[in-house]
């Protein structure tokens, strides 16, 4: 499974808005990755004063090693998979976009509570 950025950081950080039913999902799953462009969205929007965290961004790292969630780097292929993507006017951003194009190239799951992901021949699991 490949989680979206909110679920990363809603499982790190115990948030409420992660159903019981999905964390318990990630918990169990034997292989999670999390793409490099959520690590790099998170730096963004930290830098910019979108987004303040309740520990420190490199804790972010330690506790991805802790649980065992694999980082998923962006390979050329990836970006072939993006170019392809149809831009739709209800999901133009460009991050979920290349985590879509992950998720659909290497047949993993996205975990993501974002219902607009369902316009992609993407799987997503929310419950």
């Amino acid at each position: 499974m490949l989680l979206d950025t909110h679920t990363l950081l809603w499982f790190l950080n115990n948030d409420l808005r992660l159903p019981v039913s999905v964390s318990q999902k990630i918990e169990e799953t034997e292989l999670v990755f999390v793409s490099v462009i959520s690590i790099w969205e998170i730096a963004i929007k930290i830098n910019i004063g979108k987004l303040n965290l309740l520990t420190s961004f490199e804790t972010i790292k330690e506790n991805m090693n802790a649980l065992n969630i694999q980082e998923l780097p962006i390979v050329f292929d990836d970006s072939l998979a993006y170019i392809d993507l149809p831009i739709l006017k209800e999901h133009e951003d460009p991050f979920d976009r290349m985590i879509v194009a992950q998720a659909m190239r290497r047949s993993l799951t996205l975990v993501s509570a974002d219902k607009k992901l369902d316009s992609y021949s993407v799987t997503r699991f929310w419950e």
